[in-house]
């Protein structure tokens, strides 16, 4: 590993940087890293799949659970690339079955929950350490940036499931708004013949194609959390600005030695002649200003301000404490430290024990006191046995929906009979008269809430809430074909109008009101 070849710029960062440079790091290389993270994961997962249609629950499982297999390969992309040697695809996926055998079976089991994984996987991919010497080597690491690296975990789960979640809703809102109509989510998931297994695969799919995102990034965050926690301990940055300076005086080292040579010979041979010049030379000892008076007069510059200045404090003392600081030996307790505790004896500090469990007591009693006071309204109205004295009053049904009229008395009195004069020249008329004797029933029949501004689709979500399988189906029928003829002018054939006029006197004409 040559540090002069870093691609980045080796020197200490705190962990929200190093952890930024991951991010960059993974956008160089992002076409690499998404593309074999792909070609690695997908078919899993389309395997998983296959093998558990039934369980798509424990598909998704296994193949999370599989993670720290996958997150191998980044990791050796990014520890090539950071020197310059950026493997190609084939590359890259040649050296994945060799990276999965160190340590696998502990990555898979009870290290697989670990909170500093990505920061903790170099140790052994890269380092190659195992036993007692990953032990220390963990121990050195983990004394600064693991709590950053258990954040970075963290925050990457949270972030896995809103991606997750966003892929979700977002393929909902793209869905067509008679699909979304005709659909139940809560009938789709209690669906017995499990007839929609294949949507929960496809939610399953959109977490392979989040972590296809994301996953190369968490690694790359760890891995870079990694380097600058060495560079930190082997001060890297110290050690590439003396290899610089090396290769600068190395390439004129050779010229001034030269040159010396080629000058030493003019050199006037003046030292070896020159007198001995000792503090005891009596040329020294002759000068007006002599060693002692220097050194005395150092000495006194010593003693004055700038370089020594001295202050005067005064402070409160027990009696029997020494009077000044200096007194007392280096790193033994203060005296009045000492007196209070001899004045603490068993019996004193029993005392004071007892004295300080009946304030915490009388303080928990207080607040708890306190909360009943504070919310006696909600215990009052949610915990008393007491009868409410004030019915709920029910809002008055609206007159009119979607601008039809819903009042009983502008409805004949045998609806289907009615609407089955009305096919032949008045279709329209018809589903009109229908659609309207539907919502009129439910509004004062089935006491069903009903506003002037909801629309079909929220009509039928509160018909389903009312648990009637046979008025629901009805109710999506018949509001399907009134849907095609108002917005779309289709009439429905013969048969379909005689079966809507049969589920009407089914329902309505057989005693099916609540």
């Amino acid at each position: 590993m040559r540090l002069s070849d870093a691609t980045v710029a080796i020197r200490p960062r705190n962990t929200w940087e190093a952890m930024d440079l991951g991010v960059l790091m993974s956008q160089q290389h992002r076409r690499l890293l998404m593309t074999s993270w792909a070609i690695v994961t997908l078919p899993l997962f389309a395997v998983l799949t296959l093998l558990l249609w039934d369980s798509p629950s424990l598909a998704v499982f296994i193949f999370w659970w599989l993670k720290p297999a996958y997150e191998r390969l980044p990791l050796y992309i990014l520890s090539k690339a950071l020197f310059g040697e950026t493997p190609t695809l084939k590359q890259a996926l040649r050296e994945w079955p060799r990276l999965l055998k160190p340590q696998w079976l502990a990555s898979l089991t009870w290290r697989r929950l670990s909170l500093s994984r990505s920061f903790l996987l170099p140790v052994v991919q890269l380092e190659g350490l195992d036993g007692a010497a990953r032990q220390q080597r963990l121990q050195v690491l983990l004394q600064r940036n693991a709590g950053a690296a258990q954040w970075l975990t963290i925050i990457g789960a949270h972030l896995e499931a809103a991606l997750w979640i966003g892929l979700m809703v977002l393929f909902y809102m793209l869905l067509p708004q008679q699909i979304e109509t005709d659909w139940d989510w809560q009938s789709l998931i209690l669906d017995v013949d499990h007839h929609w297994r294949w949507l929960e695969h496809l939610t399953n799919a959109f977490y392979a194609l989040v972590l296809v995102v994301w996953e190369p990034v968490y690694v790359a965050c760890g891995f870079s959390l990694y380097l600058n926690r060495r560079t930190v301990l082997e001060a890297w940055d110290i050690e590439l600005v003396f290899r610089r300076l090396r290769q600068r005086l190395s390439s004129s080292a050779l010229g001034l030695l030269l040159a010396f040579c080629l000058l030493l010979p003019a050199v006037p041979r003046v030292w070896a002649d020159a007198p001995a010049s000792t503090p005891d030379a009596p040329r020294l000892l002759n000068q007006p200003l002599t060693s002692q008076a220097s050194h005395d007069s150092i000495r006194a510059l010593l003693e004055q301000p700038p370089f020594k200045n001295k202050e005067t404090v005064t402070r409160y003392r027990f009696g029997d404490a020494p009077a000044t600081p200096a007194e007392s030996k280096p790193g033994e307790a203060p005296q009045w430290l000492k007196t209070l505790l001899g004045w603490l004896d068993g019996q004193r500090f029993n005392t004071l024990a007892v004295f300080i469990e009946v304030l915490l007591w009388g303080a928990v009693l207080a607040a708890f006191g306190w909360l009943i006071w504070r919310y006696r309204e909600f215990l009052r109205t949610f915990v008393s046995r007491r009868p409410k004295r004030l019915a709920r009053i029910r809002p008055p049904a609206p007159p009119q929906a979607f601008g039809l009229d819903l009042d009983p008395q502008s409805l004949p009195d045998d609806i289907a009979t009615s609407a089955e004069q009305l096919w032949a020249t008045q279709p329209r008329a018809a589903l009109s008269l229908l659609y309207r004797g539907l919502l009129s029933r439910l509004l004062h029949d089935f006491a069903l809430t009903l506003k002037p501004a909801d629309t079909e689709h929220q009509v039928l979500l509160r018909v389903e809430q009312m648990q009637r399988p046979e008025l629901l189906t009805f109710s999506r029928s018949l509001t399907l074909h009134w849907q095609n003829m108002a917005y779309g002018h289709r009439v429905p054939a013969a048969h379909l109008q005689q079966e809507l006029c049969d589920g009407w006197r089914a329902l309505f004409d057989r005693g099916a009101r609540a």
